[in-house]
């Protein structure tokens, strides 16, 4: 089919709208990459903007040097892993049962989970119960009480909706048990949105900081998002590891918040593009229906 000219440039136009988009979108990052390669004093007199000036690694060399960055980034990954595979699980679950009409106070059980959205026990409660189930310092702490996300839990609910009810039908005629029907059939046809939920709780369990600090008072447990907290908000001299010169400090002062925030992302911007065909589709399977 041959395209009208009004067509093509139409293209053009929406192909360059498309580059000054992506352009704002990555600046922010790319600046930060700049920042966390120069020296304090191009960073002092705002001459840094899109490529390094000064160009020196040794606020990444003070960082990375420490053991204490390389055991918090082990621990990082074991709660990223672990916490998504139970965050995943658990969500698709209670998803599914919520999902058939046929469940005995169906409307009931959805209200229950949409009102813990706006309501919860709060922050000494939950400290108090966590602390009296003996999970504090222990890898438990991080990984259960937010188990569940009530926003994608609605939204893998109306995924599982949207799979046609005559293939549970026919497979339950076949002699398939609900068990089956859900790890042979269900779960092989959710892909899209499980793929979008292992991103989603990827990427809270990976930054995720604020519980560590509450449950882990060993240094050993913590994730590497506290770790790299603590060096922005200036406390590394609390800790007995970090053994750094006075020249690195100088360096560490000036463009530690970019550092760190290069160090943080990197990962999950590694891990994107494997999920990200996935994204669109699961998000809009899962919100077309109410």
């Amino acid at each position: 089919m041959k395209l009208s000219k009004g067509y093509r440039i139409f293209q053009v136009f929406n192909l360059l709208f498309m580059l000054i988009i992506i352009a704002i979108m990555l600046y922010p990052f790319w600046y930060l990459v700049a920042q966390s390669f120069s020296s304090q004093k191009y960073i002092y007199m705002g001459e840094v903007s899109i490529l390094p000036k000064g160009f020196n690694v040794q606020t990444y060399k003070a960082v990375m040097s420490e053991r204490q960055f390389w055991i918090g980034y082990k621990n990082t990954l074991i709660y990223t892993a672990l916490g998504t595979f139970i965050n995943v699980a658990m969500t698709a679950m209670f998803a599914y049962p919520l999902s058939k009409k046929r469940l005995i106070g169906q409307k009931f059980w959805i209200k229950f989970a949409v009102f813990t959205m706006y309501f919860s026990g709060g922050l000494i409660p939950n400290y108090l119960l966590v602390n009296s189930l003996h999970m504090k310092n222990t890898i438990w702490a991080i990984v259960i009480p937010g188990a569940i996300s009530t926003f994608n839990l609605m939204i893998m609910k109306n995924s599982f909706e949207a799979i046609p009810q005559e293939l549970e039908e026919a497979a339950s005629i076949d002699g398939m048990n609900t068990y089956g029907i859900f790890f042979k059939i269900i779960i092989p046809l959710s892909v899209p949105i499980i793929a979008t939920m292992i991103l989603f709780y990827a990427v809270g369990n990976w930054n995720s900081w604020f519980s560590a600090m509450l449950y882990l008072d060993e240094k050993k447990l913590q994730p590497v998002s506290l770790y790299l907290r603590g060096l922005i908000a200036g406390a590394t001299q609390t800790s007995d590891s970090v053994t750094m010169s006075s020249d690195a400090q100088a360096q560490i002062a000036s463009n530690i918040k970019s550092t760190t925030m290069v160090l943080t992302v990197l990962p999950i911007i590694c891990v994107y593009p494997f999920l990200q065909k996935y994204f669109v589709s699961g998000i809009m399977i899962g919100a077309v229906k109410g």
